[in-house]
């Protein structure tokens, strides 16, 4: 029996704006006092009207530029109606059949292609607490994250293992981080996690699917990989006893316990007829012109597998040069780039210096390097009289290594090391008293 995972991943993203997608409430919702910024539009009272937020806008086409999409120039907003307490108006606006991104892609380090089917615009929903008053178990809601710009990117089924969805969700990270439009802090809910899973099984019988499930708000890359892998195992094991094949009506939603590390049943997934979308009457649909497209392009930064090519260009390994980029080190990157052509300073040497927290960017560059990269004394012919002095004091240890003893040659570099005050580079050093010893 072959078993072939198949995943995809929603990434939802909270755009770093000073207001709400379509209303003038602070975004900035995280530790505030709840339900201190809200408003009859993020609040969904009667006869208020949403306004949209244009650098939500503009942040939403970056990300979708960054993943290779193509900009749709014809675009509107509609309304996905759901009825949750955590959703005042019991719909949400979001985008439907014409959302501002589609048909991207990105690539892993294996050169796999990884297909980005969307990215379209949203609003994020209030924020239920569970907690206990009055000796009563009660379910509060808070409306400050309510309105916030949500963007969610949507890929295509196109990867085979948890490490496949564990590079592909690090490497959209860090492209959000580099656009510069979100922090994606995933302790604070700025970036989540749902991971799609099903199973592709072949056997004797033929090539069957297992029903579909979609896991909810994940906000850790390790939880999503061990969501997902919990998941495969689930699903080939519940196949094996029951042979039910994915249906246009068996997709379920689970949760992801990361304590017990299981997933959960939370309910039986809606289709999009099940939403009833229909364009929002509110908000006229979008004209997106080819030249604020290359106004949004020219404002992107080098993104990260760009900044790693041009540092693994100047001979950084690939290792220090994804450190580099992962923790955004710009100012380290910068210098890299400002001393690759002088030939005092070897770029490769400097990378690592500076990863492996040897050598600060902020100080002198170069005279920390020199001072960190200092090769001892070289002069082959000082370093044999040293050496030949000191066998001819230890008769007995020379006997001793050319009998076979190696591990004696250990004393004589220590022995020629103390003599010239550490000043000696270690690996001439050595070269030159396994030379006379052996004569």
């Amino acid at each position: 029996m072959n078993i072939t995972p198949l995943i995809g991943l929603e990434v939802h993203v909270e755009l770093e704006t000073k207001s709400k997608m379509f209303c003038g409430c602070p975004a900035d919702h995280f530790g505030k006092v709840p339900n201190t910024q809200t408003c009859p539009v993020c609040l969904g009272l009667p006869g208020a009207l949403p306004v949209p937020n244009k650098k939500a806008l503009e942040s939403c086409l970056k990300i979708g530029l960054a993943l290779n999409c193509s900009i749709n120039r014809l675009s509107k907003f509609d309304r996905k109606q759901y009825f949750y307490p955590d959703l005042a108006k019991g719909y949400q606006i979001s985008q439907y059949d014409q959302p501002f991104c589609s048909e991207g892609f990105l690539n892993l380090d294996s050169g796999k292609k990884i297909g980005i089917e969307r990215v379209h615009q949203e609003e994020d929903t209030g924020k239920l607490q569970h907690t206990v008053l009055n000796g009563e178990k009660v379910t509060l809601v808070d409306f400050n994250r309510s309105g916030v710009p949500l963007v969610e990117i949507v890929s295509k089924p196109d990867m085979s293992s948890s490490a496949e969805a564990k590079e592909y969700l690090k490497k959209v990270h860090e492209i959000i981080r580099a656009i510069g439009v979100s922090s994606a802090d995933m302790e604070k809910g700025q970036m989540r996690l749902e991971p799609t899973v099903n199973v592709c099984i072949e056997n004797e019988a033929g090539i069957r699917y297992t029903p579909l499930v979609e896991i909810k708000n994940i906000n850790s890359f390790n939880f999503a990989v061990q969501a997902i892998e919990f998941e495969i195992k689930r699903q080939v094991e519940d196949f094996e006893k029951t042979g039910v094949e994915k249906s246009s009506t068996n997709k379920t939603t689970r949760g992801y316990d990361s304590v017990k590390k299981v997933t959960f049943l939370q309910r039986t997934k809606e289709e999009a007829k099940d939403y009833r979308y229909f364009p929002e009457p509110d908000i006229p649909p979008f004209i997106i012109e080819e030249d604020f497209v290359e106004k949004i392009g020219k404002e992107l930064p080098l993104l990260p597998d760009q900044e790693i090519s041009s540092l693994k260009n100047l001979g950084v390994e690939r290792k220090d040069a994804k450190i580099l980029v992962s923790t955004q080190n710009q100012v380290a990157i910068q210098i890299i780039h400002d001393y690759s052509d002088d030939d005092r300073i070897e770029s490769k040497k400097l990378a690592s210096l500076i990863v492996n927290g040897k050598l600060d960017p902020a100080e002198h560059v170069l005279v920390r390097y020199q001072e960190l990269t200092k090769v001892g004394n070289t002069d082959r012919g000082e370093l044999e009289k040293v050496i030949q002095g000191i066998m001819l004091a230890n008769p007995v240890l020379v006997a001793d290594f050319k009998g076979g003893k190696i591990a004696v040659a250990g004393f004589f570099v220590g022995q020629a090391m103390k003599e010239t005050k550490g000043t000696a580079d270690p690996k001439t050093l050595s070269e030159v008293v396994l030379d006379l010893l052996n004569k």
